[in-house]
């Protein structure tokens, strides 16, 4: 397969971010990351971009208006003036209310939106925004870490282009928010691999959980248990993904990365290697179809930065040295100083032969029951969010050139049922 041309979205400001104390979804995983990315010397062999930064507009694409709205006004100072808020939109204990939350969401968001528009216009073959991949986020609330389901928008803006999207979740936690927004509609597919049961959160993403109207048979879960390894994680993956392709033939892929399916992950409970999560991101690259990829959860963070590092050398077909290279973060990442240190835990894995091929004859036999390849009439495109003619060219460090806010314009939104749709109707479900 011929070089593909890969963009990389980071915003320096995103990793300066903090949840408050104790909390385990540290943003500075982010800045860890990007610093492996600059010093292995990757960046060279990218197209890098200080992202736009997504408006309460671009976010009312998918959430409801009054949730943004309190989104931007909400903070630590005011906060004892949104109590009925705080209960009605679920921020507060595993997503709390801090310092610059809102900033925190637009730059996540407008990193994977431009990712989307750049793969839209075929400015390159592959988009990373490791910022991105907070898939549990809900149309009207926040959930589990995730405020703006980034994942969503994103998806909204390649069906502009894209007859099929097919999204994929490696994440140990169910991509339920992506699910759910999708559930009724044959225009994205969701696969999501997940530890299920034992009251581990979110609670969803049971195997029968299908899709339902014009989306039924086009969610689907693979539902793990505890333990598994990279040759157990892999004799399920491929073969699924295999089928995925053949039977829906995407003409795009939306790849998270969550990281918190690696062994002694704070929160997780598999066992899988930095290769064998890399491996998961080469297996899907070598279908050579245009590709977001995106992070997620991850919660001991000198691993996500190792593996998300390892992951963007995968993206270039790099190779890279076992040893990191000496930069401003290497204490992280003592004692062994190493990119692929031994991370296996004594877990037993919990995944029989016997349970993975019962999974897989599911999955083989939810997948005969769709139509292939569903077509969709594509409409008259509407207008991209950004206009990018001229980004090739321009400083990724400066924030916002003169013509590029000259040529904004507001998208159609297609996608936005009604003014003011806070009636809840649908439930967070997509009409798309």
């Amino acid at each position: 397969m011929p070089n593909q041309k890969v963009s990389y979205f980071y915003d320096g400001d995103v990793g300066n971010f903090h949840y408050g104390p104790g909390h385990p979804m540290k943003p500075h995983r982010i800045a860890l990351t990007h610093c492996l990315v600059l010093h292995y010397g990757l960046y060279k062999s990218m197209q890098i971009y200080r992202p736009y930064r997504a408006s309460a507009h671009d976010m009312c694409r998918f959430h409801s208006d009054d949730y943004i709205d309190f989104l931007m006004r909400v903070s630590p100072q005011n906060v004892q003036n949104f109590t009925k808020q705080l209960g009605m939109f679920n921020v507060g204990d595993d997503c709390p209310v801090f310092d610059g939350l809102f900033d925190f969401c637009s730059m996540y968001t407008g990193a994977s939106l431009e990712g989307a528009i750049k793969l839209n216009n075929q400015h390159c073959d592959i988009a990373i925004n490791w910022s991105g991949g907070l898939h549990h986020a809900k149309k009207f609330e926040a959930s589990g870490f995730c405020y703006v389901n980034d994942i969503v928008i994103a998806i909204l803006e390649l069906l502009k282009y894209h007859p099929r999207v097919l999204y994929i979740d490696i994440d140990i936690h169910h991509g339920d928010g992506v699910q759910e927004a999708f559930y009724l509609t044959d225009r994205v597919m969701t696969v999501s691999f997940h530890k299920y049961g034992n009251y581990f959160f979110p609670g969803t993403g049971d195997m029968y959980e299908l899709g339902a109207e014009s989306g039924r048979y086009y969610s689907m879960n693979v539902p793990l248990k505890e333990g598994i390894d990279d040759a157990t994680y892999m004799s399920i993956f491929k073969p699924v993904i295999h089928q995925v392709m053949d039977f829906y033939k995407p003409t795009c892929v939306v790849l998270q990365c969550g990281a918190d399916s690696l062994g002694s992950d704070r929160l997780g409970c598999f066992n899988l290697s930095i290769k064998g999560h890399g491996e998961c991101v080469k297996v899907v690259k070598e279908y050579g179809l245009p590709m977001l990829v995106l992070g997620g959860g991850g919660y001991t963070k000198k691993n996500v930065a190792r593996c998300w590092c390892y992951e963007t050398a995968v993206l270039l077909d790099e190779q890279i040295s076992n040893e990191i290279p000496y930069n401003e973060y290497l204490e992280y990442f003592a004692p062994d100083f190493t990119l692929h240190p031994d991370i296996s835990t004594k877990q037993e894995n919990c995944n029989t032969k016997q349970y993975l091929d019962s999974l897989k004859q599911t999955v083989h036999d939810n997948l005969k029951q769709i139509a292939h390849s569903p077509s969709v009439q594509m409409q008259d495109i509407p207008p991209d969010l950004l206009q990018l003619e001229n980004t090739e060219e321009q400083d990724p460090d400066i924030h916002n050139h003169q013509d590029e806010l000259d040529k904004r314009i507001e998208p159609a939104n297609e996608y936005y049922d009604g003014d003011k749709d806070n009636d809840k109707e649908n439930d967070g479900y997509l009409d798309v």
